[in-house]
């Protein structure tokens, strides 16, 4: 039994009932075996449960069982799923009910589920480290519905780990009416950045490739220079032009830096998933 699905009986009542419900959410759902609607709805209440990881108990009773506790809370129909907060019932329904209307009501006492994500990201930001608020910030935008808040600290983690093309990309999915002072602050920010990123060695090597786009040893330069001026989609781009015409460039050395670079961004990086798709189309 999970630590946040737990089957009540008198002798845990009071602390998991009661006590536990200054600390979190209970959710109980009181039910019993000849009961066919408790059977539809209790899959439905772990499932949510096992989503949450803890945020809340779910506390399941069996009414026939567990009388005097059914008693006590006044149960007069099964399923009846109580919310518990502070010692006391707050809200609930009597009767099966759909998921999205489980979830409608709890979601008034719970923590979102991204919450947690954007805390682990905050505080990789706090200590100056926004490549490892990448991974949570981009999960939790994308379970948020990409929240206002939640892509402008996206996008700023962006910039400051030097995704400049991610970056533009999110902060140009905000809805022209979003678009505040917050937004044109990074707007701005990834501006200076790029400037800052065409420094002369690039600019140089891009002009030797202009003039010689068979060149595949300034090309593996440029890719280089591209990747510690945090130009990833740039590198990437040159190094797949390099593999198309020579898959063992370099003794192998243009694959593995395609490699090392894709596995730098980290997993569920959609920049990485593209490039690692390219990369073994060219292979197999």
């Amino acid at each position: 039994m999970k630590d946040h699905i737990v089957n009540i009986d008198e002798s845990n009542a009071a602390a998991l009932l009661i006590d536990e419900s200054h600390k979190r959410p209970v959710v109980v759902d009181f039910w019993a075996d000849w009961c066919e609607p408790c059977k539809v709805l209790m899959p439905l209440l772990e499932k949510i449960a096992n989503e949450y990881k803890g945020a809340f108990l779910l506390a399941k009773v069996n009414a026939d069982e567990q009388q005097m506790i059914t008693q006590q809370f006044g149960v007069r129909s099964l399923p009846t799923v109580m919310v518990v907060r502070d010692g006391q019932p707050v809200d609930g329904f009597a009767g099966a009910q759909p998921e999205a209307q489980i979830r409608q009501m709890l979601e008034k006492y719970l923590p979102k589920p991204w919450d947690g994500l954007l805390e682990m990201a905050q505080e990789a930001m706090d200590a100056g480290d926004f490549g490892s608020a990448l991974s949570p910030l981009r999960q939790a935008w994308e379970d948020s519905g990409r929240r206002h808040d939640i892509t402008l600290a996206y996008a700023r983690a962006l910039i400051e780990s030097l995704r400049l093309d991610q970056a533009e990309t999110v902060l140009a999915s905000v809805r022209l009416a979003d678009q505040d002072a917050a937004w044109e602050q990074l707007r701005a920010q990834l501006e200076i950045k790029r400037e800052a990123a065409k420094s002369p060695e690039i600019e140089a090597l891009e002009q030797r490739l202009e003039a010689n786009p068979d060149d595949l040893e300034v090309r593996h330069q440029l890719a280089v220079q591209y990747t510690n001026a945090g130009q990833f989609k740039e590198a990437m781009e040159q190094l797949i032009g390099i593999l198309r015409k020579d898959l063992n460039h370099g003794d192998g050395a243009t694959k593995k830096l395609l490699m090392d670079t894709i596995a730098s961004l980290g997993k569920g990086d959609p920049l990485a998933a593209e490039y690692q798709r390219r990369l073994y189309s060219l292979l197999y």
